[in-house]
């Protein structure tokens, strides 16, 4: 998806980095026919391709004008897409790589879903395969995300980067793309909360020998150097990577964050299955304790790998996996830790018992039928807080990040924005007419950045726009502004091609 002009500067950050010269990947690159601009499958649907216009097929000297414009095609932008196409409403998505390659390109070999099958449910588009239960690796949401894409024609410029919004002169919008100036009259920006991965400044004071790579680079053990690898924080990433590494018998250390962890399955069905019947995916998020505070939560960790389980830390530590807290400082070599590891995995312990509790609770208040289990007792504790680690004694030629990422809308200079560089909205209505957001996490509830939530909050901002359209302006073919063309050459140039996802929704 788009993150404006820090893009760049991302890379540069991520690329602290991969020392050993291999090089920041390169975002939003494809492999094979879709790489050259040929078909990705020789079949199509009958509702048709998506409308795909490369960057060479605009006319940059002519300003062109849409009713809506959609700023990242991944299936939260997909999503109001749909939702405009079935009001009839003429827009555009301007994606600066390709349709829903962030999860690919952003994803581990091995990275699967952590919520079911089932969830994945965008606006006319359900999953339909025979594990509803089972949680999809990553190249299969690739193609189910894409899918989609070609399910209604979606019409997605790939390759076109916005580098700037602004408010127009005359009203609606302003925006600079590598394609040339657009206007708009409504502007969704759909490009996620992730933007920046966190690298700390203690990286630049590591050795040069040290390869380090941020989560959203990490690919496989096998394309690390020989050697012990320390992985930085345990939210789902971080979790899910050091037992990726683990599994694969590399040496792990783990410097074990603030997340909480949450059961797998709890008696007899998957946790969230109950969670979702309890309706806990639909509480705003104003109604969640501490309100809108719920935004800035770690979310918890578990995995949906080899059909799903917990991800239990205490016992990868019975198997070798060396525990620390949370990281404080680096000097060289050597690395100083909190002494904070048994209360970390205490408090994310409890966090697994309480929702155990709170599904308890409803399965006796509605005196439903199901096995029961006993409380989990930890199966290890740390004898001692290990404070420090060298990395040279202990041979640890790697250091995976996993610390996060930060929001960057610097390219957005619209007053819509808090002091934390949030943007102020109501379910992604700013107080800005025309300017809406969509699949930021806890948009309105726990499902907004995820599936499971993405089509309420889509139709919600598509009803939200077309109810300000009032259906003159809305339609296809909206009108051009005064002096420009119309849009008829692009339409002629458009390519049509055939087409088939901050860890996982």
């Amino acid at each position: 998806m788009h993150v404006g002009p820090a893009a760049a500067e991302r890379d540069r950050a991520g690329c602290v980095a991969l020392r050993r010269g291999t090089g920041c990947p390169r975002r939003g690159s494809r492999d094979g026919a879709a790489a050259r601009g040929e078909p990705v499958s020789g079949e199509s649907r009958a509702s048709g391709a998506v409308e795909v216009t490369t960057e060479s097929a605009v006319d940059p000297a002519s300003p062109q004008h849409h009713a809506v414009v959609i700023i990242g095609a991944g299936q939260a932008g997909l999503s109001a897409s749909w939702h405009l196409t079935q009001q009839g409403i003429e827009h555009v998505l301007l994606e600066r790589g390709t349709i829903a390659h962030e999860w690919k390109d952003g994803r581990w070999d091995n990275f699967t879903l952590v919520t079911p099958n089932w969830q994945c449910r965008l606006p006319g588009h359900e999953y339909a395969g025979d594990d509803p239960d089972g949680f999809m690796k990553r190249d299969l949401v690739y193609d189910f995300v894409r899918e989609y894409a070609e399910l209604f024609g979606a019409p997605v410029r790939e390759n076109v980067s916005v580098d700037q919004l602004t408010e127009g002169a005359a009203g609606g919008f302003a925006l600079s793309t590598s394609a040339g100036p657009m206007t708009a009259d409504n502007v969704i920006v759909a490009t996620g909360g992730y933007h920046k991965p966190i690298i700390p400044a203690s990286a630049e004071r590591l050795p040069p020998w040290i390869t380090q790579v941020h989560s959203s680079e990490y690919k496989n053990a096998g394309a690390l150097p020989p050697g012990a690898v320390l992985v930085v924080g345990t939210g789902q990433s971080g979790a899910q990577i050091a037992e990726d590494l683990h599994l694969e018998g590399r040496k792990v250390h783990l410097a074990v964050g603030g997340a909480p962890r949450a059961p797998r399955f709890y008696r007899g069905r998957d946790s969230l299955d109950w969670l979702n019947e309890m309706g806990v995916y639909d509480i705003p998020v104003q109604l969640q304790p501490g309100g809108l505070a719920a935004r800035e939560k770690t979310n918890h960790y578990f995995t949906g790998r080899d059909g799903g389980r917990d991800i239990d830390l205490r016992q990868f530590a019975l198997e070798g996996m060396r525990l620390y807290g949370r990281l404080k400082r680096a000097n060289g070599t050597s690395l100083q830790f909190a002494p904070n590891l048994a209360a970390s995995l205490d408090y994310a312990d409890s966090v697994a018992e309480s929702i155990k509790n709170d599904i308890d609770r409803y399965i006796a208040r509605e005196g439903i039928e199901a096995p029961t289990e006993a409380p989990y007792v930890p199966v290890w504790h740390p004898p001692f807080e290990a404070t420090e680690l060298d990395l040279a004694i202990n041979e640890v030629s790697t250091i995976i990040w996993s610390i996060g990422y930060r929001a960057d809308y610097s390219w957005i200079r619209v007053g819509v924005f808090d002091g934390l560089g949030q943007p102020t909205h109501t379910r992604g209505v700013t107080g800005i007419p025309g300017l809406y957001f969509l699949g930021l996490p806890w948009l309105h509830t726990w499902g907004s950045g995820r599936f499971a939530g993405i089509a309420r909050d889509a139709e919600y901002v598509a009803g939200a726009i077309g109810g300000a359209l009032g259906g003159s302006a809305a339609v296809a073919g909206a009108a051009a502004p005064a002096g420009t063309a119309p849009d008829d050459a692009e339409e002629s140039t458009a390519v049509r091609q055939t087409v088939s996802s901050p860890a996982g929704a």
